[in-house]
């Protein structure tokens, strides 16, 4: 039994304007726009047989607090000059500065056009030849913990653990990172991301839900009603999803 992330799901007033963002941001494309929900995907990405991640802007009545967002995306770069003229880039594409207490950091950190934070990274050799996203990055106070329940949650390959961090890659060895970065941050509102998780063809959502709450997840009523997707929180209450494949 297996569950892979497949959706960095990020919820906005006007998900078509956003989508939008997203899609000129990573170079992909977009669709569905209109409907509550925009897709940014690149192109013969196939979200039942995922092997990174890709993007689903959802509609929701909400604004975003002045919270930070306990879950972004850092972009990846390939030298200097790139991580300038994509941070230009941006701005022109509507993104702004954002100041999360980071300091003098070589990355710089941005927000799209409803407050969502994201990190353009400086060039670095790990994530040479990754895609246009380096890592999902996640705040946590126990990255110890968050390996134990998310190792057995899915089937990425672990690939480091410390008091600090706990980082992930999907087991083919492509696309992004995963990392639950320790953080002194207390969670005090519901996130506007969060990871989406679908089962491998063959396997029983029903029973991978049931597996999910025996490792310490716990039910989450969002107002979703009767969906086909279930929603839950980790042991230290970040949200995510479990599709159904049909």
């Amino acid at each position: 039994m297996t569950l892979r992330p497949v959706l960095v799901n990020i919820k906005a007033l006007d998900d078509s304007a956003v989508g939008r963002f997203w899609a000129q941001a990573l170079g992909w494309s977009a669709t569905g726009e209109g409907s509550g929900a925009t897709a940014v995907k690149p192109v013969g990405f196939d979200w039942l047989d995922p092997v990174g991640v890709c993007v689903d802007v959802v509609a929701v009545p909400e604004p975003k607090t002045a919270t930070k967002n306990r879950v972004h995306v850092d972009l990846a770069t390939t030298s200097a000059a790139h991580q300038a003229e994509l941070v230009a880039r941006l701005e022109a594409l509507g993104a702004t500065p954002a100041h999360v207490g980071q300091g003098d950091v070589p990355w710089t950190v941005m927000a799209d056009p409803e407050g969502n934070e994201f990190c353009v990274l400086e060039p670095r050799e790990m994530y040479r030849g990754i895609g246009p996203i380096a890592r999902v990055v996640v705040d946590c106070a126990d990255p110890r913990a968050m390996a134990r329940f998310w190792d057995e949650a899915m089937d990425w390959t672990l690939h480091g653990v410390s008091d600090h961090h706990a980082v992930w890659r999907s087991a083919k060895g492509v696309g992004p990172y995963l990392e639950f970065l320790r953080s002194p941050d207390v969670k005090t509102v519901p996130d506007r991301v969060h990871l989406d998780l679908v089962p491998d063809a063959g396997d029983d959502k029903a029973a991978e839900v049931a597996r999910l709450r025996a490792l310490g997840a716990a039910d989450l009523d969002v107002g979703q009603g009767d969906v086909p997707w279930t929603c839950l929180t980790d042991p230290e209450g970040h949200e995510f999803c479990v599709l159904a494949r049909s």
